[in-house]
């Protein structure tokens, strides 16, 4: 007889690493629930970032000064742009999560069978994606036009 610890388990829904990127069953769920953890840490950097700039600011108003020319490109005005996206897209997917939490998302009950599923899983997604979409576009409108 084999030792147990000398054998691989075989785990039918094991993904491995794989599964941090291929959503497999999940589909859009699971690439939503991932670029939210994203965002919200990029904003968390976008943050302490922000912090330390204005902390040169205290420092003597020079060395901000200079800073601020260093932060005047056009790639910078392209990252600002990506953290306002980034901003929209995690406000939008929270208000939806909290939405669903409530059960307010969650169209008719369906029987419980595995693997579970909600009756509104296809549609709900892609009305928030293509939400938050219009949104950014909107706000890179007025910014750039008003």
């Amino acid at each position: 007889m084999k030792a147990q610890s000398s054998e691989r388990r075989y785990l039918e829904n094991y993904l491995g690493i794989k599964g941090w990127v291929w959503g497999g069953r999940y589909r859009l769920e699971r690439y939503l629930y991932t670029l939210h953890r994203i965002s919200g840490l990029a904003l968390l950097f976008y943050f302490l970032l922000h912090i330390a700039m204005n902390g040169f600011r205290l420092s003597s108003g020079e060395s901000w000064t200079s800073l601020m020319d260093i932060f005047d490109t056009p790639i910078v005005k392209f990252g600002e742009y990506l953290v306002l996206a980034g901003f929209t897209f995690h406000a939008l997917n929270g208000l939806r999560l909290i939405l669903q939490e409530l059960g307010y998302t969650l169209g008719r009950p369906k029987p419980p069978v595995y693997p579970y599923v909600d009756a509104l899983e296809r549609r709900r997604p892609i009305v928030f994606v293509m939400g938050g979409v219009i949104i950014i576009l909107l706000v890179v409108f007025i910014f750039n036009f008003i």
